[in-house]
């Protein structure tokens, strides 16, 4: 069925634009608020319709031309022809409609959006699929040669788990990422290695994923189904043809699934780690390292994550003796980063190998008053618990998308303390999470902070503090 001159009239979630037909929202991705379209539905349910559109009858005076030629395919920039000072303003809104609408919070103190000092080659971090189900454009549909290979090293079609787009230039990481990956690509199809299909979780190469950090680290990662003999060709290859490469490391994942955090991550050649470094929270302080290993989590946007580490100390106001408890710690970079200036850090997190990151990264910067547990917070942050370490005069929690387990929540209110400073990816959990915290703490302001341009996702910091 299709709709004709249906306006635009907001970006949504999940990176959809939002119309209206007979009163009935249609979910549209790739466009902009001001367009005028023909919309083709393409999936109905009953609040809600789902479509594309098909034709412009108009071209809102937000809208710029992509600089991306997969724009429209690949689903990692779906507001790349939306101006960026436009996508300042819908993050800051997603952000103000989830405190009020989610979060119950009448006139939130929000603090402007901090745009992110780069728009193009901000990410840290990439990760590649091989397969041999490549989505197929309208131009391959009438070239029969180009057809007849199938094979794509990219990114996922969104909504089809088993098509990727061939990527040939992304504009995230700077080079010679894209070098990599297109050198990668030609290697495997001149010597005939198969792409994986996960159809039938056959094939050879599985994922390429590609980190890199100011200081100069460069870290490359093939994932391979099993250890065949063109395995250790292929690793020397890109060794040869990148010396910058400064840790070449492979992993087979024989699974039916992509993760491979709980598999094997061996070093064909360099260092076993990337650095990179933050700068001190306060003039005068002493510059904090970070070893980064093919596991270990960094906020992808190198850039904006010292921006958002500052606003969180800020925020948190230190005096210098307080007991600092760091939820979902991750490497510790948060813990690391105030320890100078607090009396004590508790990091807890659900992933081993990142507990063993944060505690090398506090023994290299010389840091002794960090303490980490490896579980689950729910699970660790028991009554026995707050009395073993003592009971915290300010959270910092940073969990991921789906929020925090509701058992947190209930115990940071039981324990109570002082301040709350909650960093979030997700506004919405992030909402309903302080909705609940809101028996006990007032939200005193939050500043979102953009960490990806040109996608919908938009980071949150916000302050509570506990109601006399």
């Amino acid at each position: 069925m299709i709709y004709e001159n249906v306006e635009i009239i907001d970006a949504g979630a999940e990176g959809m634009a939002v119309g209206k037909i007979n009163e009935k929202i249609v979910f549209v991705p790739f466009v902009v608020p001001g367009d005028v379209i023909d919309v083709q539905i393409t999936r109905k349910k009953k609040k809600f319709l789902e479509g594309k559109a098909i034709h412009f009858h108009h071209y809102s005076s937000k809208r710029i031309e992509p600089h991306c030629s997969h724009f429209g395919l690949c689903g990692g920039c779906r507001w790349q022809s939306m101006k960026y000072e436009e996508q300042l303003y819908y993050k800051q809104k997603q952000v103000f409609d989830s405190f009020t609408r989610i979060g119950k919070i009448e006139n939130p103190v929000i603090l402007p959006i901090l745009p992110s000092p780069k728009t193009r080659y901000y990410r840290n971090k990439l990760d590649y699929t091989f397969s041999n189900h490549r989505w197929l454009t309208a131009d391959d549909q009438h070239d029969g040669e180009e057809t007849s290979n199938t094979n794509a090293l990219g990114f996922h079609v969104p909504q089809f788990f088993d098509k990727v787009v061939d990527i040939h230039e992304c504009f995230h990481m700077k080079d010679p990422s894209n070098a990599i990956r297109t050198a990668a690509r030609k290697y495997a199809l001149d010597h005939a290695l198969t792409f994986y299909d996960v159809r039938i979780w056959q094939g050879f190469l599985r994922n390429l994923i590609i980190r890199n950090t100011e200081a100069g680290g460069l870290m490359v990662i093939l994932v391979v189904r099993n250890r065949d003999e063109q395995l250790m060709p292929m690793l020397e290859h890109l060794a040869g043809q990148f010396p910058e490469i400064t840790s070449l490391f492979y992993v087979i994942n024989p699974k039916q699934n992509d993760t491979i955090y709980d598999l094997e991550f061996n070093l064909f050649k360099g260092d076993p780690f990337i650095t990179e470094t933050m700068p001190p929270f306060l003039a005068g302080g002493k510059e904090i390292e970070f070893r980064i290993g093919p596991a270990s989590f960094f906020q992808t946007n190198s850039f904006q994550a010292k921006n958002l580490y500052r606003i969180a100390a800020e925020l948190s106001m230190f005096k210098g003796g307080e007991l600092v408890y760091d939820l979902y710690t991750g490497t510790g970079t948060i813990a690391n980063y105030i320890a100078p200036y607090v009396k004590k850090v508790v990091g807890i997190d659900s992933v081993a190998a990142a507990i063993a990151d944060a505690e090398t990264n506090s023994t290299i910067n010389h840091i002794s008053n960090t303490i980490f547990f490896a579980g689950e917070a729910e699970k660790i942050l028991l009554p026995e618990f707050i009395v073993s370490q003592g009971r915290p005069d300010i959270i910092i929690t940073d969990p991921p998308r789906n929020g925090m387990h509701e058992k947190v929540v209930g115990t940071i209110m039981e324990v109570g303390p002082e301040k709350v400073v909650y960093i979030s990816c997700n506004p919405a959990t992030q909402a309903r999470d302080i909705a609940i915290l809101s028996n006990r703490y007032t939200m005193e302001t939050c500043q979102p902070v953009d960490m990806f341009p040109h996608t919908q996702h938009v980071e949150n910091i916000a302050l509570l503090k506990l109601r006399d």
